[in-house]
């Protein structure tokens, strides 16, 4: 009976030490959260210097660090179709001073046709999402395709004659134009080039009959191409009437989005506090004007919507890739 009672006071001792450590550790963190953030924090951005999602996360860095009152450091990080990038914010401590970009690329394709060390839906903290990229399909302007439906009439009657270039194998464009030639039982020849200025040149100079991916803006402004619709979730707010794949009839997964992440583990009143950020910078005029020039569509969903959207459209992706066999 003794015995008993000796290791019933030790479970006690126990658990009132237990108790006063997670009671400590949940202090601790809220008041890591209260003083964050308390030097730099670094965005890993997995593309070069430059380019157009370089340039709207600095837009979008320049309105957060008035906010938060404190610098935030661009990190390019390009290569392995954007999971190096994706990996180190997974891998960084959940301090809130590693975060992160990441789009379609680091979250659905990179991860489900290559062996990365993180899972999108295991692994990530989604802060929020702030806008949605262009991937096109688009035509010499001077040519006689004026409407996609030209493009798959010339494709029935011109059996494995309808070329198209791609950023590479298993970019968007390229899973998105073979998804509709299954649907209309027609067949294409894919051209994967390294990245869409390529497949651009490659389109002006004849040498493919469309092209998909990203766009050059002056050349569809000169008339020098034409766009026929968007790869895309989501209408574009600078090309209100070009369609979607919704439009046409193509029920294809297209998660287009521009987000921020951390890694797993990030305290909530760290998450809340670059939530608030990020969200109130988004509505300044600087940035709204400069994804305007950049002709970017300014998407918003917190961090909730934007955990919910990649969750609801991973299997779909997917499920695309697997019929594709990629």
């Amino acid at each position: 009976m003794e015995r008993h009672n000796r290791c019933q006071a030790r479970l006690s001792v126990l658990l009132i030490v237990f108790t006063l450590f997670a009671v400590l550790g949940v202090y601790i963190q809220e008041a890591s959260s209260a003083a964050y953030p308390n030097r730099p924090i670094t965005l890993i951005v997995p593309m070069p210097p430059g380019g157009g999602t370089d340039l709207a996360c600095r837009l979008l860095v320049k309105e957060t660090e008035k906010i938060l009152g404190q610098s935030i450091i661009v990190l390019n990080r390009p290569g392995g179709s954007q999971t190096i990038a994706t990996a180190a914010v997974a891998a960084a401590k959940p301090d809130g001073y590693t975060i992160g970009y990441a789009s379609h690329l680091g979250l659905f394709y990179g991860p489900l046709r290559s062996k990365v060390p993180y899972h999108p839906l295991k692994d990530l903290q989604y802060l929020l999402q702030f806008g949605s990229t262009n991937i096109s399909v688009t035509v010499k302007g001077d040519g006689s395709f004026k409407q996609f439906s030209d493009v798959i009439a010339y494709a029935r009657q011109n059996p494995k004659k309808l070329t198209y270039g791609s950023a590479g194998t298993g970019s968007l464009g390229h899973i998105g134009m073979e998804q509709i030639a299954k649907k209309e039982k027609v067949q294409f020849v894919h051209i994967p080039f390294k990245g869409s200025a390529e497949t651009q040149t490659a389109l002006l100079g004849g040498h493919i009959l469309v092209g998909t991916g990203d766009f050059n803006y002056s050349l569809l402004e000169a008339g020098q191409i034409r766009l026929l619709f968007l790869i895309a979730d989501n209408h574009s707010s600078e090309y209100p009437q070009t369609p979607i794949l919704k439009d046409m009839g193509y029920d294809i997964p297209a998660p287009t989005l521009m987000s921020l992440i951390g890694p797993k583990g990030l305290p909530a009143g760290i998450v809340k506090k670059l939530e608030q950020a990020f969200t109130k910078a988004i509505k300044q005029p600087a940035f709204i004007k400069g994804m305007k020039e950049l002709k970017y569509t300014i998407v918003y969903r917190n961090s909730k919507d934007v955990t919910d959207y990649v969750a609801r459209s991973y299997e779909p992706v997917a499920a695309t890739l697997k019929e594709l066999g990629l």
